[in-house]
């Protein structure tokens, strides 16, 4: 009996574990657990207005083992400069992918448009490359980041009106990372890395989170200054749809 209730107990304290994940990913909280977390996908507050297809979990960030650690190496720099990582969306099977491709060509549905691509036709979204049909981020090795103070949380998007230098007025989603000038996927010029329509400290922010992404390994997507993949792939040309529980 004494036997029986020991492991009774071992059993219900026992910590929880993710999923079996395919050789090759890791869950990133199990090589950085520092890193904060806002997989926007998960949720509403995102260009769709709704959950996407395959993401089942909230905290769930998934990288190739390389990128989850270019991503720790990234970690400690910032860290030394007084910041942490958010990440936005890492994998990404390729189902959500699809999803997104079946809104973008669904004209009736224009519910996120004034915050999250103001002045984009939607039927144009694939031209300008917010969109594709196949994405780097189902391959394992994309991230979608932004920083934060270390003494600061993400915490859920207040709207505020804001100006660009053209003198359009855009939304700015404030959460509580470093304001880099546009948001997280504001489908516009004002996110390109070296855009002119956003102020001087503006693209400053934004070098000194490319240099640092740089020097651990990922390159830029210079039309989304929070997009990065890393340079040396682990799946080059494989894209995958396992999804975690």
């Amino acid at each position: 009996m004494i036997k029986k209730i020991v492991l009774l107990i071992s059993v219900l304290i026992a910590p929880i574990c993710f999923a079996a994940l395919p050789d090759g990913f890791v869950y990133l909280q199990d090589i950085d657990s520092s890193i904060q977390v806002d997989l926007r996908y998960f949720g509403k507050d995102n260009f769709l207005g709704r959950k996407v297809d395959g993401y089942n979990s909230e905290k769930s960030v998934i990288l190739t083992k390389e990128a989850a650690l270019a991503l720790k190496k990234a970690q400690a720099i910032f860290n030394k400069d007084g910041f942490s990582i958010v990440v936005y969306d890492a994998y990404r099977p390729q189902r959500a992918v699809d999803d997104f491709v079946k809104w973008a060509k669904d004209s009736n549905d224009q519910k996120m448009k004034m915050i999250f691509y103001p002045r984009v036709d939607k039927s144009k979204i694939f031209e300008h490359g917010y969109i594709f049909e196949k994405s780097s981020h189902t391959r394992g090795s994309t991230v979608d980041i932004s920083i934060i103070e270390l003494n600061k949380k993400i915490h859920p998007f207040k709207i505020i009106s804001r100006k660009l230098q053209d003198g359009f007025e855009t939304f700015y989603l404030a959460d509580g990372t470093l304001d880099m000038g546009s948001s997280f996927d504001l489908f516009d010029q004002a996110s390109h890395c070296d855009s002119n329509l956003i102020s001087p400290e503006f693209r400053l922010r934004r070098a000194y989170l490319r240099m640092v992404m740089e020097s651990c390994g990922f390159k830029p997507y210079l039309e989304e200054w929070w997009h990065f993949t890393l340079d040396k792939e682990a799946f080059p040309n494989k894209y995958f749809d396992f999804i975690a529980e």
